[in-house]
């Protein structure tokens, strides 16, 4: 999963180091299970975004917390930033998936949650039935960093940061996530990402 995040995030690395920007240290990426149409591992997620089962999420997140908790990679984990909703999905639903997974993690590595340092510009179109290269160009610019994380990286401090998400395709949306967020924050602060599924090839 993190050699995709990688392979997802190369694009932008390569026109960064074209731009003299300082080397992007390897993203560090994990799933607590692989995700299967097929298999039963996704009733997690769908219980989650489609049937409101809230506690669902948080209980799989704090599994999921607990493990990467117990990783070497994983110590210095600063604070945990879900993948924002557009404001018009969020409503609808009544709540953000990945946002309750991330409190479920940031409750078992006793850390904050932060909502406001990354937001959704524009709505995008549901990314389900679409190919890679149409992800990529459905989540392109879709995301930017908020002035409040410009401030946060002024007062210091923070060493690394989790992106949290339901599950992890093509890497196409955490790869837009990150790129928005690297646009303020320096290389030295790691940002990893972590979801409930993986679907592997």
């Amino acid at each position: 999963m993190a050699d995709r995040f990688n392979e997802a995030i190369q694009r932008d690395l390569d026109t960064a180091w074209e731009r003299g920007q300082a080397h992007e240290p390897y993203a560090y990426a994990c799933a607590l299970f692989f995700y299967d149409s097929h298999g039963k591992y996704r009733y997690i997620t769908q219980s989650l975004k489609y049937h409101g089962d809230l506690e669902c999420g948080r209980h799989f997140g704090r599994m999921l917390g607990a493990m990467i908790a117990a990783s070497e990679h994983y110590q210095d984990i600063s604070l945990v930033i879900p993948v924002p909703l557009h404001w018009r999905r969020k409503w609808k639903r009544g709540y953000n998936q990945a946002e309750v997974i991330a409190r479920g993690i940031a409750e078992s590595l006793g850390v904050p949650v932060r909502t406001d340092l990354l937001k959704r510009c524009r709505r995008t179109s549901t990314q389900t039935k679409m190919g890679v290269d149409a992800k990529r160009k459905n989540v392109a610019g879709a995301f930017a960093a908020t002035p409040e994380l410009t401030i946060l990286m002024e007062e210091g401090g923070i060493r690394h940061l989790l992106l949290v998400d339901d599950v992890f395709t093509t890497g196409s949306t955490s790869g837009a996530c990150f790129t928005a967020l690297r646009a303020v924050i320096p290389s030295p602060v790691r940002i990893s990402i972590a979801t409930l599924g993986y679907v592997g090839h």
